[in-house]
């Protein structure tokens, strides 16, 4: 096992701690790629060979000093290759290394449900379950050619091989990009497809205010649902064009939540992540000659004057007052 795949547990709104503890996984090896906003995965095949333990050791180190220094606790997958680590994180608890044997990753892929490979989207889960190919053990063990029939060519032939335990990914060091995130935890599990829709508007008016604060405006919006049993799906979407403007990130951000199609999931938070920001300044906005268009922006620069000044509560839509 030579790659960790860890989640700490930040609280709400408090990313900014990210980098700090990549800095402590690059203690032990520069081989580290973030994964906003709360994870990364580390490559430790050197490390194993210079501090004399194995990833699972080296694992228990990490979250003591995780603790100590940073007063932050950490769920951590560890397997062969980054696919089985991220698969192995699922079944983490902070506190309990969850570990891919070598020898054993067939026995650790075969009853996973197919959705858990990660790559595989929801319409790709529903098209093979409709054919009973619900668990990798059976995709495994499906003929390449009824994949590939199934769901293409190509994926079929990346699906046949994953399921197999043939992992080609790598991790690829990078840093935290310039980015804005803020959640909605709910009090309990909700289901309610509308109060998630409420969450998500919230969200994109305190992201859109926040931009416009700092003269940014953001290319990119990553949305992530959490749900009860602590799993999570995140989707990205890279906008028309760079925009601080709230109903365009409300939009999008409805958008990603849509194709999802839950069916009444019990989500536990949702998140969202404006980034690739740039000045607002250098972004080219294209004209609409839409009054209705300039209109709202308008009033969206008048709220933001009145949030300055009465606080953030102060203007906000009226679906959200209630």
């Amino acid at each position: 096992m030579t790659i960790l795949c860890v989640r700490f547990q930040l609280p709400p709104l408090y990313e900014a701690a990210l980098p700090g503890l990549l800095g402590l996984l690059e203690e032990f090896t520069p081989v580290v790629e973030a994964l906003p906003p709360d994870g990364a995965l580390a490559d430790l095949r050197g490390a194993e060979r210079y501090f004399g333990r194995d990833a699972v050791e080296l694992a228990s180190v990490i979250r003591v000093r995780a603790l100590a220094l940073h007063g932050v606790d950490c769920a951590i997958g560890a397997g062969p290759g980054p696919m089985l680590a991220r698969m192995a994180l699922r079944e983490a608890r902070p506190g309990v290394t969850r570990a891919v044997p070598e020898g054993d990753v067939a026995g650790f892929l075969a009853g996973q449900p197919v959705a858990a490979l990660p790559g595989v989207g929801t319409a790709t889960a529903r098209t093979l379950c409709e054919y009973g190919l619900d668990t990798l053990g059976r995709v495994a063990a499906a003929p390449l050619s009824t994949l590939q029939r199934l769901v293409g060519a190509r994926t079929g032939r990346e699906l046949h091989e994953r399921a197999n335990g043939v992992d080609r990914g790598r991790v690829v060091p990078n840093g935290v990009s310039r980015s804005l995130a803020t959640e909605r935890p709910f009090t309990r599990d909700e289901l309610d497809p509308e109060r998630h829709r409420r969450a998500l508007l919230s969200a994109t008016e305190e992201l859109g205010s926040r931009l416009r604060a700092l003269d940014k405006v953001c290319r990119v919006l990553t949305l992530t649902v959490r749900y009860a049993d602590r799993s999570a799906t995140v989707r990205t979407r890279t906008l028309r064009e760079p925009t601080a403007h709230s109903a365009a990130l409300t939009d999008a951000a409805h958008a990603m939540y849509e194709a999802l199609g839950l069916q009444r999931a019990r989500v536990r938070a949702l998140a969202l992540r404006a980034e690739d920001l740039t000045p607002a300044e250098q972004a080219t906005h294209q004209l609409t000659f839409d009054p209705v268009d300039e209109k709202v922006r308008r009033i969206e620069q008048v709220a933001d004057r009145a949030r300055a000044r009465f606080g953030p509560r102060a203007v906000m839509p009226g679906s959200l007052a209630a």
